[in-house]
Formats: C-alpha cells, structure tokens, sequence
C-alpha cells in the first residue's frame, strides 16, 4: 500500500509557487513566464514586470510574484526579438522602420535620464530601450488612442521603447524602481520561450 505524503508530512514535495495574477487572465506564454520566475526566485525578490508583446500588455509583480497591476502598451513597430548591433549610437532619425524591434529577453532594469532629460527606465541601456510614459509629440501618431483602443492591433509604434499611460508609470513603473533595480522580461514574438528563455 502507497504511502500517502500530506502537507507538511516527512518526505512531502511542496508544490511549486506560481504567481498570482489575482482576476486577471493572462495568455499562456505570461503565465508560463511568471510562474517560472515565482518558482525560481528568478527576480531574487525584487520587483519584476513581464512584457507581453503579443497582446501589448505590461505586468508589474511585487518580489513575491503577486500581480500588482497592468496596462496596455506601446512597442517597436518593427517585429522581431533582438536589437540590430549598435542601434543605441546612432541617431534616431537614421534608424531604419525594420529596425525599430522591442527586444525580447530577461534584462536587469534602473531608473535612469534618457536624452531628453527625462526620467525612464533603463532595459537596454546600450540600444537606447527604455520603459517611459507615452510621447505624445506627433499627434498623427495618436499614441494615446492606439493605447486606449481594444486591440493589440495598432500597438507598434515605437522605435523599440515600451510606452505606458503616464498615470500607469508615475504610480506603479517609477516607484517600483525607484531605489533598487528590478528584472524586466520581455516575451518573444518570433522566437520559442525555450529559445529566449530555456523554459
């Protein structure tokens, strides 16, 4: 006869923490994602945010991996999962439309100043890749729109940076970064998880 192995019991197995995404549904490739870094401690306790580029959704968890909030986002209008080599020195306007990709990959993030003088997020720091509030310079790109429409479809934008509704960066981007580092994952669009991830 088997023994039975209860919570607790000696020689009982815990079963793996996952994260807590609370009533949100998220696709499978977020929650693959999030609970893989809940059950490896992969963020180290810090705060840690999941990019879905799929859908254009950010996630922002706590360093126990408990969904904090979420929010549509603006992305590279370029598909694609890696950054041309030293598209980080050279000036915006020489960077080509099939250039302008969202990188995919696990990236230590800080609070930082981008050219403009104003305060970003670091994910890339060598490609110029930050998370920032939107730029609404050029109303014919009617950013704010494309953000509050109800579709991933009209989301690529962006030179490769990850733009957010002010609101949504001043009350859970900028403070979560604000004394320490955090992890940044960013899903791929082209290439498997197990390929950017081992997962």
């Amino acid at each position: 006869m088997q023994a039975l192995c209860l919570p607790g019991a000696a020689g009982s197995v815990a079963a793996p923490r996952v994260a807590d995404f609370g009533a949100v549904t998220p696709s499978s490739d977020a929650r693959l994602l999030a609970d893989w870094v809940a059950a490896t401690d992969d963020s180290e306790g810090a705060s840690f945010v999941v990019i879905d580029k799929r859908e254009a959704l950010l996630y922002t968890f706590d360093g126990q991996a408990r969904l904090i909030a979420t929010s549509p986002v603006l992305l590279g209008v370029a598909l694609g999962d890696d950054t041309v080599p030293g598209i980080g020195d050279r000036p915006i306007a020489l960077v080509r439309p099939e250039e302008r990709t969202t990188p995919a990959g696990r990236f230590v993030a800080e609070r930082g100043r981008n050219a403009r003088g104003e305060d970003v997020v670091w994910v890339d720091y060598d490609a110029a890749v930050s998370i920032h509030r939107v730029v609404t310079a050029e109303p014919a790109e009617r950013r704010l729109d494309r953000l509050a429409s109800p579709t991933a479809a009209d989301n690529r934008i962006s030179y490769g940076c990850i733009n957010l509704p002010a609101a949504f960066y001043e009350t859970h981007i900028r403070p979560a970064f604000a004394h320490q580092t955090g992890i940044v994952y960013i899903l791929p669009e082209v290439a498997t998880m197990q390929q950017v991830f081992g997962i």
